[in-house]
């Protein structure tokens, strides 16, 4: 296994973020779906340096339940 910047992956799988002028993205957890050579599937994750335990969690803990009531508006969600 080798360690790659994930800005690049990120970019090439299309992703993007909805920011307003002023926003600053102050950390950041990113899970993926890894479909290894043998086509075993596998989850892998990267945090923003300096992200403790207990922000990690902060932030699972949100987007979960963000994902999971409808009724919350996301960004990027059509209106």
């Amino acid at each position: 296994m080798t360690e790659q910047p994930i800005g690049p992956i990120l970019d090439g799988l299309g992703t993007t973020i909805d920011l307003d002028d002023g926003d600053l993205v102050a950390s950041a957890m990113v899970i993926v779906k890894v479909v290894e050579a043998n086509g075993d599937v596998s989850l892998a994750f990267c945090l923003s340096e300096g992200l403790s335990w207990v922000d990690q969690n902060g932030l699972m803990a949100s987007a979960q339940q963000v994902m999971s009531q409808a009724q919350v508006g996301r960004r990027g969600d059509d209106e």
